[in-house]
């Protein structure tokens, strides 16, 4: 038996009595006929199948949801990170670059959207937020305690690659849409873009594989038993489609 068909949701905690407000269209509904239940797939069926359900009137995005056998209350479990998909997720960021001199220079060459030191910082107080990913050089970590507050969790840090001096990799790397974010959330599941329908099965399967691998490669070493509980594949408006985890981590290389 599988575990989770649809990437977790605030509908999980909704209460009953309330729960007929979010129920799922007639076209989710129908599409979910298309996935039997109990079966587990392999993802170059599961792939087929997101894409056929993908009948939105936009361009869909394919998003990954993992289940890990980990406990989140533990500090040394948490597993956050970063990647680069090799052919991205399809989507555009704006990009914010605290940065001095040089590496200022190198930040505009490479296409962010606002670069600056102390005014930029000074903006960002007076309640600027046009952007979606802000960068930092190792020399404007000390300054990034002052608009911590207002940035929330786009403040910049080291841990997932936003505070660096190869600033201008970075800034490629998130304009291009091939750099990704993900953490664990307090349920111990990943969620995270691997690209849109658009991409053919074979450039979605490298995604796939580097999301994959990266998230193995974080398992926490005090970690113990399964560490890939469940595995999802879903469209943005789409139902999800359950993959078996020995497969799809084989299918990933990882």
């Amino acid at each position: 038996m599988w575990e989770a068909v649809w990437p977790l949701t605030t509908e999980d905690t909704v209460p009953k009595k309330d729960k007929k407000k979010n129920q799922h269209s007639k076209r989710f509904t129908e599409l979910t006929a298309s996935i039997e239940a109990d079966k587990l797939y392999e993802l170059g069926e599961a792939l087929e199948i997101v894409k056929k359900n993908a009948t939105a009137k936009f361009a869909e995005g394919v998003d990954l949801s993992v289940r890990l056998g980990i406990d989140p209350k533990k500090g040394d479990q948490n597993v956050r990170g970063t990647t680069t998909l090799p052919h991205g997720t399809g989507k555009t960021k704006i990009v914010a670059v605290l940065a001095k001199g040089d590496q200022a220079k190198e930040a505009e060459a490479a296409g962010a959207d606002h670069v600056g030191d102390e005014d930029l910082i000074k903006k960002i107080q007076e309640g600027f937020n046009k952007f979606d990913v802000v960068l930092a050089t190792e020399e404007m970590a000390p300054q990034i305690g002052k608009i911590g507050k207002a940035l929330g969790a786009k403040t910049p840090n080291k841990r997932n690659g936003t505070v660096t001096n190869a600033i201008g990799t970075a800034v490629k790397e998130i304009k291009g849409a091939t750099r990704v974010e993900y953490r664990a959330d307090k349920g111990g599941v990943v969620n995270m873009p691997i690209g849109r329908v658009s991409l053919s099965p074979e450039q979605l399967t490298e995604n796939f594989s580097a999301a994959v691998s990266a998230i193995v490669k974080a398992k926490p070493s005090s970690t113990k038993g399964k560490y890939l509980v469940t595995m999802t594949l879903s469209s943005t408006m789409g139902p999800g489609v359950p993959l078996d985890p020995a497969l799809a981590q084989k299918a990933a290389g990882a």
